[in-house]
């Protein structure tokens, strides 16, 4: 900077036009703000903003002193003599300066006849514009500055803090006797305001995984408020400074750590982005976190992100008990507020307390804050203690307690099972909030039901299961932060933790159901086929009770809102509300829910197998559209996809014969094969059991086992007769065989999309040829079928698709098949 001034007195000397001079300072600017990170890597939080708080005022003092010399050339009075001078406002004025927010300067003077101090003021404002430099700026006479201060309460503030730069000691003596007089002014209305807009900005600036840094939740307009309300009562400099019985050593020592810390994000968010920034984005975060030093992969910026949540509670927490301090003997308590006091000394006394109060919202005073933070407890809950725990969800008002817990910063203690999720980002897109704001949200939205026909099914519920819901509902995403599948983690920690609060084990198992599948809801009403059998049955076989699905619908009702503000919609909510009311109806199908839950399980095995793993993504999720849950119930995961695969490389059939123990034949088909005419032509041969896949792709799978082994000549002509099944144009001349009426079962309403027919009876040559033939004349489409032979007795089971020509011919189909055409 010596260089710069000498450069300057040069220009000076040489009298310089002003615009020269502001050249020479906007370079040294530059310079300075292209080597600011590098002064960043090695200063402090207030450090940084103080030194550069100081290189403002140097580049000031100059433009002052060029201003004077060009007014009064080499006869320039003493800076005393003239009647102005320079005043930084604002976090100028508390020397907090970020680098990139605008230098609030007030020119403050006298008119006094002979000194042309406008010109002055003028000269020093347009040098400044030309250094670039971004100016706030208000100049005011001494005498005008109170009357000033009554018209803005953001005015008044800023006089408040204000700090003398540079010019008249006399005019700066006169001017804080002006903010003496100002700050002494109707205090209970500065306080009353003040704390009012506070309230406006927590409002619009929730604290959320985006925080506004300077205005939201736990910003440095907290901090301020602290410090603006201190100065106007007690005229202190800092908070540190304010009586020990407001604030308490201690407090402040954790308060200036966090205050530190986000002094430098402050920095590192207006160095990364090159602008006047306060809210801290997402995509913002990784080059935030790697100027702070942070490793620069997901758990690096996760625990950045982690850290500046937990700050700004920090700040909210501590200022939120100093200006109840500061502010008592001034402000009426809001009685809509509903604020609770300590009465209680130790933290399960103070717990109980608020357990008490939740029959309705409250809020847990700031004296009650710090009297849990002082409380004694034990160093882990014990036995009396979780029956406090317990109760908590009893309550009508869960989440006025979860959230003064959190306030203090005492929810983890309490409620172990989240220590990990407490300030844990979420990275995914979808979600707004931390995992604990998000799942008090959660309860708050299960507490607060907008949906009459929601509040129906909680209201039937009883105290156990609302207690269990809330518990759920608080803790279904306690399993994030690990490498394990967050469902998984979360329903285990679940249970050890309801166990601690003596939950019955029957809602213990229901509890562990919601939070695995918690999710489950909300993505399948949004990206699967609501109208497939398939699709309801395998949702309902996880929830085999009304009951569940009741409360997995309540659950995902209060997630979904937990999320962020229109995430839950009445788009959504008819689709929701449409897999609910499906589900309902098919819990009646006990059996095909049994054989949907089985599948899935078969698919979870599946989907770990290293064959299924080595095929692509699209064959994938082929595999896993098979219509047809006999494949699964039937193969393991090799055959399945040893099935498949033999698919995916059929053009028009494919056939296998084996002929080891007895006869097998696997038929896959893309055009039409005549099953009828195949059996027809081995009706000597007993068919013992045989299955009918759908696959994909149009594609259906046949496997039929015969109860003998053949000769080896015998494969030719088999060989040959599969071929011909695939000509339509073949018949064969089929007997009919002999089956009385009541050994028929036909059901139409086996499910929306099948239909089903059972035989029971007789084994005879040609039976089974003779059926599918019919069915084939019929148009009627065999979904799977299910035929096996005992003791000369066949139980076949077919099941078919509902597609007009079986339902609408039943007793067509009987008289064809008893003989009575």
């Amino acid at each position: 900077m010596d260089k710069v001034k000498a450069q300057i007195e040069e220009l000076l000397y040489e009298n310089a036009a002003d615009f020269e001079i502001a050249k020479v300072l906007k370079k040294d600017i530059k310079i300075y703000f292209d080597t600011l990170e590098e002064t960043f890597a090695t200063t402090g939080g207030k450090d940084f903003l103080l030194k550069h708080t100081k290189k403002i005022d140097t580049v000031l003092k100059i433009i002052y002193k060029v201003a004077l010399r060009s007014m009064f050339g080499d006869y320039a009075p003493m800076k005393n003599s003239v009647p102005l001078g320079l005043v930084a406002l604002g976090s100028y004025g508390r020397e907090q300066l970020c680098v990139y927010s605008d230098i609030d300067l007030m020119i403050v003077y006298k008119e006094i006849p002979g000194y042309n101090l406008k010109e002055m003021i003028e000269k020093i404002l347009y040098i400044l514009w030309d250094t670039g430099l971004k100016l706030g700026h208000r100049v005011h006479t001494v005498e005008e500055l109170y009357e000033v201060s009554k018209t803005d309460i953001t005015i008044k503030t800023a006089l408040i803090e204000s700090r003398f730069i540079e010019g008249s000691h006399f005019i700066w003596t006169e001017t804080q006797n002006a903010i003496s007089q100002i700050r002494h002014d109707n205090i209970e209305e500065f306080i009353q305001l003040k704390l009012e807009e506070q309230e406006t900005k927590h409002s619009k600036f929730p604290l959320t995984m985006e925080p506004n840094l300077k205005e939201g939740v736990g910003g440095f307009r907290d901090a301020n408020l602290v410090f603006w309300i201190g100065k106007a009562i007690y005229n202190v400099n800092s908070i540190k400074d304010l009586p020990s019985n407001i604030v308490d050593e201690k407090e402040y020592r954790s308060f200036r750590i966090a205050l530190e810390f986000l002094f430098r994000v402050r920095s590192a968010l207006h160095l990364a982005t090159h602008k006047k920034e306060d809210t801290l984005r997402l995509d913002l975060m990784p080059e935030i976190a790697k100027l702070l030093g942070y490793q620069q992969n997901k758990q690096g910026h996760i625990k950045f992100a982690k850290k500046v949540t937990e700050n700004l509670k920090i700040i909210r927490l501590y200022s939120t008990i100093w200006l109840n301090k500061l502010t008592q003997d001034y402000i009426a308590e809001k009685s809509e507020k509903n604020f609770i006091y300590p009465k209680a000394k130790d933290f399960n006394g103070l717990l109980k307390q608020l357990c008490t109060h939740a029959q309705k919202p409250f809020h847990a005073h700031p004296t009650f804050l710090q009297q849990l933070l002082i409380a004694n407890r034990p160093e882990r809950p014990d036995e009396e203690l979780y029956e406090t725990i317990a109760t908590i969800f009893y309550q009508p008002y869960s989440y006025s307690i979860l959230s003064s817990l959190s306030y203090a910063r005492l929810l983890k203690y309490a409620i172990s099972p989240i220590r990990k999720v407490v300030d844990l980002p979420q990275f995914d897109g979808y979600h707004t909030y931390a995992v604990d704001i998000h799942s008090m949200r959660s309860v708050y939205h299960l507490e607060h039901i907008e949906e009459p026909f929601i509040q129906t099914l909680f209201d039937t519920l009883s105290s156990e299961e609302k207690a269990l819901l809330k518990l759920v509902t608080f803790l279904h995403d306690a399993g994030k932060g690990r490498k394990r599948d967050h469902h998984f983690v979360g329903a285990s920690l679940f249970k050890v933790f309801a166990n601690k609060l003596h939950i019955d084990p029957e809602l213990i198992k229901m509890g562990e159901t919601l939070i695995l599948y918690h999710t489950l809801m909300n993505n399948v009403a949004q990206r699967e086929d609501l109208y497939s059998e398939k699709v309801i049955l395998a949702f309902a076989s996880h929830f085999k009770t009304k009951k569940l699905l009741d409360m997995i619908y309540i659950l995902t009702y209060a997630d979904m809102n937990g999320v962020g503000k229109d995430i839950y919609n009445s788009f959504n909510a008819r689709l929701i509300k449409t897999l609910y009311l499906r589900s309902i109806e098919a819990l009646s199908h006990t059996i095909m829910l049994d054989k949907a839950a089985k599948r899935i399980k078969k698919e979870q095995t599946l989907k770990k197998h290293p064959d299924f793993l080595a095929l692509s993504k699209i064959e994938q999720k082929k595999i896993l559209q098979i219509p047809s849950n006999l494949l699964f119930l039937r193969y393991e995961p090799e055959r399945i996809v040893a099935i498949a695969k033999k698919g995916f490389k059929t053009k028009a059939y494919e056939f296998m014969i084996s002929n080891e123990e007895y006869l097998t034949i696997e038929v896959i088909r893309a055009k039409s094969f005549n099953l009828g005419y195949f059996l027809g032509k081995l009706a000597n041969l007993d068919v013992v059991n045989m299955d009918i896949c759908k696959l994909f792709d149009d594609l259906k799978y046949f496997k039929i086992d015969f109860a003998i082994k053949v000769d080896r000549e015998d494969i030719i002509l088999i060989e040959e007769i599969l071929h011909d099944s695939f000509d339509s144009s073949k018949k064969s001349t089929l007997k009919l065989p002999v089956i009385q009426k009541e050994e028929l079962e036909i059901d139409c309403e086996h499910s929306q999309s099948y239909a089903m027919m059972r035989l029971h009876s007789t084994n005879q040559k040609g039976l089974l040829a003779y059926i599918i033939n019919m069915f084939d004349e019929m148009g009627i489409d065999i979904v799977s079928a299910k035929i096996h032979t005992l003791k000369n007795r066949v139980r076949d089971i077919f099941l078919i698709e509902k597609n007009g020509n079986f339902c609408h011919n039943t007793e067509k189909i009987i008289d064809k098949l008893t003989g009575k055409k």
